[in-house]
This record gives C-alpha cells, sequence and structure tokens, in this order.
C-alpha cells in the first residue's frame, strides 16, 4: 500500500483488482477503509492529478461495494471539499437514498447542474436531502418546488440558505393556497418580495395573515395594504387608477341615489370586465363601504361574493358574472362552479347579514382603510 503523503499508485489499481475478482467480503471492506484513510488524511495535499487516481480507485471499488459500505463511504466523503468529483456524482444518483442523501446534503462537490438533474430525476426523499443543504440556489430550487411533495417545499422554504427566482415565489405562493402551513413558512421568508408577501396574504386564512402580522411587525401594515394592491393589479386599465376609481365609484353612486342601479347594470359592469364599477354597485346593493366590498370580492375564495350578492338581493346568474370576471381580471378562479351555486342558493339572508356586520365591524376597526 502506498504510503500516507502519496496518492494510490497505478499498480494499486492492480491489487484491487485481484481483492475484488478473489477477496471476501470483510477484505473488500477493510481495503476500502484504507484507501478512505489514506485520501481523508492528506485531502489538502493532494493535487487535481492525484484526486484523479483516488477517483479511479473509489469508482473501481464502487461497482463491487456491498451497501453498508457504499453507506459509510457517502457518509466519509461528503463533507470533504476536495472529494473525488466522480465517485461523489454515483453516489449522489444512486437509487438507495442511504447512500445519496448524505452527499446530496453536504458535498460542494455537486454543482448546481447535477443538483437539477437529481432533483429533476430522482425519487422525492433525493429532493428532501438535497433540501437540506447549506445553500441552494434559485435554478435548484425552482426545480424543488415544481417537483417536490409537500414535505420538501416546507424544508425548501424553511432553509435559510435557500434562494428563490421570480418563478419560485410564484410557484410558492400557489402551493401555498389552501395550505395554512406552507403560506406561513412561505411568509416567514425574510427575502420575500412585497408584492408576492401581498398576494400571499390575499390568500390566505385568517389565521395565517394572524401568525404572519405577529412575526413581521414590520410588515403588519401590509396587511391592511393588501386590499388596495390587489385590487390594483386586478383593474384592466392601470394607469391614473386613482382618478378612474374615484369616476367610477361617483357614477355608480350616482345611478343608486337616482334609484337607477339595479341587478341590470350590476352584470352589465361585470360582464364589461369592470371591477371598479361592479364593486362599488354591490357595496351600494348591500349597503356596505366600498372598502368592505372590496375586501369581500378579492378574497381567494368565493364566500365573500356570495354575501354580498345574498344580502345585495342578486340572482345567481349576476352572481356568475362576477365570479367570471374575478377569474378573467385577477385570476381567482372556483374550482368547482356548481358547488357555489348550490352554496349560494342553501345561504339564508340572516346568515348572510350577520357575515356581513362582522366585515363591517371590522372594517371600523381599521381606519387605515378607504371607507368611501
Amino acid at each position: 500500500m502506498a504510503s500516507k503523503s502519496a496518492a494510490p499508485s497505478a499498480g494499486l489499481l492492480d491489487e484491487l483488482q485481484n481483492t475484488l475478482a478473489h477477496g471476501t467480503v470483510t477484505r473488500r471492506v477493510e481495503t476500502l477503509r484504507r484507501v478512505t484513510d489514506l485520501f481523508l488524511n492528506n485531502t489538502v495535499d493532494y493535487s487535481d492529478e492525484q484526486i484523479t487516481v483516488f477517483d479511479d480507485v473509489f469508482n473501481c471499488l464502487s461497482r463491487h461495494m456491498e451497501t453498508a459500505a457504499k453507506v459509510l463511504l457517502a457518509r466519509r466523503l461528503a463533507p470533504v471539499a476536495k472529494a473525488p468529483p466522480q465517485i461523489i456524482h454515483a453516489l449522489a444518483f444512486d437509487d438507495l437514498i442511504e447512500v445519496a442523501a448524505p452527499v446530496l446534503s453536504q458535498s460542494e462537490r455537486l454543482g448546481d447542474d447535477a443538483l437539477v438533474e437529481n432533483a429533476r430525476s430522482k425519487s422525492q426523499a433525493h429532493l428532501l436531502a438535497i433540501s437540506t443543504r447549506k445553500v441552494l440556489s434559485g435554478a435548484v430550487t425552482d426545480v424543488l418546488v415544481e417537483r417536490g411533495n409537500d414535505e420538501v417545499v416546507r424544508s425548501t422554504v424553511n432553509n435559510p440558505g435557500a434562494e428563490f427566482s421570480e418563478q419560485g415565489f410564484t410557484r410558492l405562493v400557489a402551493r401555498a393556497e389552501g395550505d395554512d402551513e406552507i403560506a406561513t413558512c412561505v411568509g416567514m421568508r425574510p427575502s420575500i418580495p412585497r408584492h408576492h408577501y401581498l398576494k400571499l396574504i390575499a390568500k390566505a386564512s385568517a389565521s395565517v395573515r394572524a401568525r404572519l402580522a405577529a412575526a413581521n411587525p414590520h410588515r403588519a401594515d401590509d396587511v391592511s395594504v393588501v386590499v388596495s394592491e390587489v385590487a390594483r393589479r386586478a383593474r384592466s386599465a392601470p394607469a391614473a387608477i386613482s382618478r378612474e376609481t374615484t369616476i367610477a365609484h361617483g357614477l355608480v353612486r350616482s345611478l343608486y341615489e337616482d334609484g337607477r342601479l339595479d341587478e341590470h347594470e350590476v352584470a352589465s359592469f361585470a360582464q364589461a370586465g369592470k371591477f371598479d364599477e361592479t364593486n362599488a354597485a354591490i357595496a351600494c346593493l348591500a349597503n356596505v363601504s366600498v372598502a368592505v366590498a372590496e375586501k369581500m370580492m378579492i378574497e381567494s375564495q368565493t364566500e365573500g361574493v356570495l354575501i354580498l350578492a345574498k344580502v345585495g338581493g342578486l340572482s345567481w346568474s349576476t352572481v356568475k358574472a362576477i365570479i367570471d370576471m374575478r377569474k378573467d381580471l385577477a385570476d381567482i378562479a372556483v374550482t368547482d362552479i356548481d358547488a357555489a351555486e348550490r352554496m349560494y342558493e342553501r345561504l339564508r339572508l340572516s346568515t348572510a347579514q350577520q357575515v356581513l356586520r362582522f366585515h363591517r365591524t371590522q372594517q371600523a376597526a381599521a381606519p387605515g382603510l378607504d371607507s368611501t
């Protein structure tokens, strides 16, 4: 065997071949241990050429290794910055997660290309191991969020060393809808862009909003600001929004005061994709402020629309027109329109009025909201 100060010689390969061909399992494991010790004891001193020789030796041994020996090798090489790259790659792509996990989670020899390839082709357990790395680029997290199950996504989002691209945050916000744990994890990310944070809040449950407000006091105002922010994105003409919105609200108010605002007008506004007019009209008919109606109109669930419409005395055909408008303008879709219709038919006016009183109380306690 070569001395500890030098890499294994080419002649060692012949010795290894003999060991592999005629040696017992114990002898093969012992040979692997000795070669690994030799490498680890002098890692910093080896040249690239010497590391290549070790790579050849490890790859020669790996073709005849038992699982336990591979697991041990992966655990010993994973933390080593100058570990032989080919054997690291082979271990990372092993189907057995016990073998792959140590290098996937630790090895600096695995670049983004290898990690992306692995995440696109291997098991959820492999993705979970990748998600725990100290540093994750946006290219890697894109795949983890796209292919990963909920456990992988939560692990990735909770990793402080993970970076997310614009596309990654978009997918995360979409994954968070209906999953309070993921929503909370995403909202806790210090690096989440504000526009994604606002969209997350708009679709989040009340419990998630409360947790995020408590955890991020410096962003507490965003919870109230989100209503106007999301509404602005929903409008078809973003230029001169303030002036146009004021004009729209004034027009609808005038129709209402003159007794000319009816269900037909509401349906026409909705079918034309006029968010401001529709919102103001339903606010008048339900006898609530525009701010209260707007907040309920942009919620990810349809309950808010159904409540307003029931109090406003609208028929289902008009309600459906409003729901369709929300989908077209703000990408808020209803997964089961038939279920929404049944819910609307069952909804009692007294119940809707009670819920609306609650929303009025909430709005009155939030003076930062527009009460026009």
